[in-house]
């Protein structure tokens, strides 16, 4: 038995308590805006996607590794409802529009050669990214929502599969230097910059970036797994106090995905890194946006 066999047998057992709960306690299964689930039901149907976004059906994945960085231990099985996510990152030109629009904070990069319209807006709050998506109709996505979106039922490390990451898969660091060798525009051109979405082939599900190019906003703050408990478990979980602030003394939220800064090791899709959410100081994060089916058939018309 293959490993990807492994790992859906696996989340078949370990899920089917969550499961039997659900039948049980007939949840609403889109009751997410605020309140989190305490129960799933089976999943719903992708339908048509939103433009611009592509769906991730509901049911159970692999999250966390047991061989990987400390924090992301122990994998475990958690089941997701269906939901949209993002192609892309969010760029530089969808951001200034929504800026225009007075719908959004005057942020972004702070440095020259960062600010090309195809470019992913980078450094943004996470306060910034939740607003642009609220705006759009939208929600930043949980942790758990961004690993899945990002390597699927079968626990890969990369979007694309268990293949080493390099610069034909994603924007990172390499042994020419950062962004695969490609020099920034500046004072300081051995540090790289990101390049226009979609630079690299889609992996799962479509996504593009979902590995490199620039680190993602989630909504959860930041625990190590093996300290989380139940708020990382189970069913939707949204990390300590379902992602809402306050949230005691935790400080720093999550982002995911590495970057063009970093090498390949960040780039994995279980690796977590963790900064104040205010981005202060100043880091160059970027985000995209998720969607409940619910969400998605209350959006606007593409702008």
């Amino acid at each position: 038995m293959d490993r990807r066999a492994i790992h859906r047998l696996a989340a078949a057992v370990l899920l089917l308590p969550c499961i039997l709960l659900a039948a049980g306690a007939g949840a609403d299964p889109e009751d997410d805006g605020g309140e989190r689930p305490t129960a799933a039901t089976e999943p719903l149907p992708c339908g048509e996607a939103p433009p611009g976004m592509a769906c991730i059906p509901g049911g159970p994945f692999a999250r966390g590794t047991d061989t990987g960085p400390d924090d992301a231990r122990p994998m475990e099985t958690v089941w997701l409802q269906t939901f949209y996510m993002d192609l892309h990152h969010v760029s530089n030109s969808q951001y200034r529009e929504c800026v225009a629009a007075g719908e959004c904070r005057e942020a972004g990069p702070n440095y020259r050669d960062f600010d090309h319209p195809r470019q992913p807006i980078t450094g943004v709050s996470w306060y910034d990214a939740v607003r642009y998506c609220e705006s759009r109709g939208k929600r930043l996505p949980t942790e758990a929502q961004w690993e899945k979106a990002a390597r699927g039922t079968d626990g890969r490390t990369y979007p694309w599969g268990d293949e080493p990451a390099t610069c034909e898969r994603a924007v990172i660091k390499d042994r020419r230097g950062r962004s695969c060798g490609v020099p920034q525009r500046s004072k300081q051109p051995w540090k790289g910059r990101p390049f226009d979405v979609g630079s690299r082939p889609a992996g799962i599900h479509g996504l593009f970036d979902m590995a490199g190019n620039s680190w993602d906003w989630v909504r959860d703050w930041y625990l190590p797994y093996g300290k989380c408990g139940d708020d990382c478990r189970g069913v939707e979980p949204r990390g300590p106090c379902g992602g809402d602030e306050p949230c005691g003394r935790l400080r720093r939220r999550v982002v995911r995905g590495g970057s063009w800064y970093w090498e390949a090791a960040m780039a994995a899709t279980y690796y977590r890194r963790a900064h104040v959410p205010s981005n202060d100081p100043f880091h160059h994060f970027g985000f995209r946006c998720a969607a409940t089916p619910k969400d998605a058939g209350a959006l606007p018309e593409p702008r």
